[in-house]
């Protein structure tokens, strides 16, 4: 299971050279180890549904295009595809990618907008919320991490051995990529809606343009390929999800701060 990355859409434009290495780079090296073992170990890994780019069809299908990434960090996750792919071919390495989107829950990164708004908020620190053009909403379709979990154990479960040992080939091997998210994108003024309820604080809102910086309007999964062939079915909804999220957000910071 290699969920190992550099991520994030805008810190790329500042270290463009972190994600090569990691996200293409690393990847090939994790490649060249299990084309070369024996047996070779069946791969589930973690693409992005940020490869879906500039695609304006919805929701996500993983029939459609993918060639338009709008940010470096989804280059490198579309490369990541058509490089295992290859391993896939050549060497008969099993190969599942799953294509992620906006999971969140407790032990989340800490530049995601829902953990910065929780901790800003908490702060009353002036948090910022991008619009589309004419004030239209920015959405994200936020997948709690349990789901996601539960996604990625099936992928486990459901994969066929590789058929190659020793860097050879002996026939075909399984490869696949799924979507994994929530099938229900939320607009991110309602993200914060929820956390003020959840934090009892009002934030102060600051609306401004979504930059050109890799940022997409919106995000929709079709799930049903991962529900036909992984049994994947979410259950949690952003407010669920963000009730436990907040609550350890709490206690983890607040136990920082006693033992400080």
């Amino acid at each position: 299971m290699h969920l190992a990355a550099q991520a994030g859409v805008r810190y790329a434009m500042q270290n463009p050279s972190s994600y090569i290495n990691s996200n293409v780079a690393g990847l090939v090296n994790l490649l060249e180890v299990c084309k070369s073992a024996n047996p070779q170990p069946v791969i589930v890994w973690a693409s992005s549904s940020s490869v879906y780019g500039l695609n304006s069809k919805v929701p996500f299908s993983e029939k459609d295009r993918s060639d338009q990434p709008a940010s470096l960090y989804a280059a490198t996750k579309k490369a990541g595809e058509a490089i295992t792919h290859s391993y896939n071919h050549i060497y008969g390495l099993s190969i599942t990618g799953l294509r992620f989107f906006t999971v969140y829950g407790p032990w989340g990164r800490p530049d995601m907008a829902y953990f910065v708004f929780t901790k800003d908020i908490l702060r009353r620190k002036e948090i910022t919320i991008y619009e589309g053009a004419d004030h239209s909403s920015v959405a994200r379709d936020f997948t709690y991490i349990d789901d996601v979990v539960k996604g990625c154990i099936s992928a486990l479960d459901t994969s066929k051995k590789s058929t190659g040992s020793g860097g050879k080939k002996r026939g075909p091997a399984q490869f696949r990529i799924y979507n994994l998210g929530n099938t229900s994108p939320v607009p991110v003024t309602k993200l914060v809606s929820i956390l003020e309820k959840l934090l009892k604080t009002n934030a102060k809102k600051k609306l401004l343009p979504l930059p050109r910086n890799g940022d997409v309007k919106f995000t929709h999964a079709n799930i049903t390929l991962a529900a036909k062939e992984l049994g994947y079915q979410p259950t949690t909804d952003l407010e669920t999800g963000l009730k436990k999220f907040v609550k350890w957000y709490i206690g983890h910071y607040q136990e920082k701060k006693s033992s400080w």
